[in-house]
C-alpha cells in the first residue's frame, strides 16, 4: 500500500474542489458571478467588514469590490453598517435576503450536482461527509486562529 503524504492530498483536495465548482456552474447554468456568491459567502462566514479587508479576503481589487458592493447593495443583498470602532468608517455586512439568495444558489448546486454523485453506497456517502467535517473543522480553527492574531496585534481580521 503507498504511503499518503499529506501535502500531495491537500493539493490533490484543492484541485478536485476547483474542478467541482467549475463543472457546478456549469451543470446549472447559472451565469451569475462566482465573485458574487464568494463575497456573499465571505460575509457570512466571517461577519460584516470594511471594503479593503472584504476586497483582501475575496482575492479581488479593491475597485472590483467596490462594483461588486454596488452591485449586491442594489440588490438589497448586503448592508452597509457604521463601524462601531471608527463611526467615519463603514462594514459591509450581508442582508438577509442576501443570505437567502446565496442558500438558493447553494441548493441549486447540490440538486444540480447530485446526479453526479448519485451512485454513491452508504460507505462512500459517509466517507464524503467525514472529509467535508474534517475539511470545514480544520477552515474554522484556521479561520479563529487568524482572527486571534489580528486581536492580538489590534488589525481587523
Amino acid at each position: 500500500m503507498t504511503q499518503l503524504d499529506l501535502p500531495t492530498v491537500i493539493g490533490d483536495l484543492v484541485s478536485v474542489n476547483h474542478r467541482l465548482t467549475r463543472l457546478a456552474a456549469t451543470v446549472t447554468g447559472n451565469t451569475e458571478s462566482p465573485a458574487v456568491w464568494r463575497t456573499l459567502s465571505v460575509l457570512r462566514d466571517l461577519g460584516p467588514m470594511r471594503l479593503g479587508e472584504l476586497a483582501k479576503v475575496s482575492r479581488v481589487t479593491q475597485p472590483t469590490m467596490t462594483k461588486l458592493v454596488h452591485a449586491l447593495d442594489e440588490r438589497g443583498w448586503i448592508r452597509r453598517i457604521v463601524d462601531s470602532g471608527d463611526a467615519r468608517a463603514m462594514l459591509i455586512s450581508a442582508d438577509p435576503q442576501g443570505l437567502a439568495a446565496l442558500d438558493a444558489w447553494r441548493s441549486e448546486l447540490a440538486h444540480s450536482l447530485a446526479p453526479t454523485f448519485a451512485d454513491l453506497g452508504d460507505d462512500e456517502l459517509e466517507t464524503l461527509a467525514s472529509a467535508v467535517e474534517i475539511v470545514r473543522t480544520r477552515l474554522e480553527r484556521s479561520r479563529a486562529a487568524l482572527v486571534e492574531a489580528a486581536a492580538s496585534t489590534g488589525d481587523v481580521a
